[in-house]
């Protein structure tokens, strides 16, 4: 038979306890039933453990080499229950998580609800913020882990892409943008007056990013507004105020309402991915392992 923990804790108790009969009644065992797996595990290994008398038992040169192993085995058999324990009572604690505005308005609430649905003992406590304030916040210690809509660098920060998303132009539903037929040039686009989040902001970065891939300059773009949120700036779109680049999964609602118009551009796409992110020196809670393990394990695209 092959070697198992019981047959090693039964081994360890007996040169603890210095008699079969001492270390049966602590393990609420028969005294034959303990020898029997002693001397399973001699069989096993082919020698002897214990020289026995009448009045006492002795380890053998064999059983000296084996009874720190056995000690090992159990300290690692009890460190994993007490891992383990503590990892079923953080899923019943609270996930505090961030996350960048985008993200945090658009995407995350429909995220949540299937993980919530799957571990209904975790709680959820989300801050929304853009990506500098979230990363100065988890430097800080005041988060511990959250999710982001750029890259960035940071010599004691983790960054696992999790999810890819694309910017997409969107035009108020009677711009005379809507008229050109599409796809449209970069160089027609940039034209028209802009609607941007604060500088920051994940979104604006990676939009700035391709404009540049693309040999332009962000600085010659007219910025009329620059907004805190996708939702403010998707109701200034819609009023006509200006056109923006946002998530394609920020706006299929309004999209399908035909409150605002989506845009393709010729040869250029804004493609990007979401991050999570935290320090390398912390030790994530298991709450937090809990969800990031769930990003990683589904496909995420079903709930957009």
């Amino acid at each position: 038979m092959p070697l198992n923990f019981h047959q090693l804790h039964i081994f360890h108790t007996v040169a603890d306890r210095g008699s079969f009969s001492a270390a049966a009644q602590a393990l609420y065992m028969t005294q034959p039933a303990v020898t029997m797996q002693v001397q399973s595990l001699e069989e096993y290994f082919g020698t002897k453990l214990f020289m026995r008398s009448t009045k006492k038992i002795e380890l053998t040169e064999a059983g000296k080499v084996l009874l720190p192993y056995a000690k090992r085995s159990i300290d690692l058999i009890r460190d994993t229950d007490q891992a383990m324990t503590s990892f079923t009572q953080q899923q019943k604690g609270r996930l505090l998580l961030g996350a960048s505005l985008t993200i945090g308005e658009s995407i995350l609430p429909r995220w949540l609800g299937p993980f919530g649905k799957e571990y209904p003992n975790i709680g959820i406590s989300m801050k929304v913020m853009n990506t500098t304030h979230l990363i100065e916040e988890i430097e800080t210690h005041q988060l511990n882990f959250a999710i982001i809509e750029a890259p960035i660098q940071h010599h004691d920060m983790h960054i696992e892409a999790v999810m890819e998303d694309e910017l997409v132009l969107v035009v108020p539903a009677d711009h005379p943008l809507t008229k050109l037929g599409t796809p449209l040039s970069l160089e027609n686009v940039l034209k028209y007056p802009f609607i941007l989040r604060e500088q920051g902001s994940g979104t604006r970065q990676v939009m700035e990013d391709k404009l540049i891939e693309n040999g332009y300059d962000p600085q010659q773009l007219q910025i009329v507004m620059e907004l805190g949120s996708t939702g403010a700036i998707k109701s200034a779109v819609e009023a006509g105020l200006g056109i923006s680049f946002l998530s394609v999964s920020s706006v299929k609602h309004e999209a399908a309402l035909g409150l605002i118009s989506v845009l393709s551009i010729d040869n250029v796409t804004f493609k990007r991915k979401f991050y999570a992110v935290y320090l390398k020196s912390a030790l994530l809670p298991m709450s937090a392992v809990t969800f990031m393990n769930f990003l990683r394990e589904r496909d995420l695209r079903q709930w957009l």
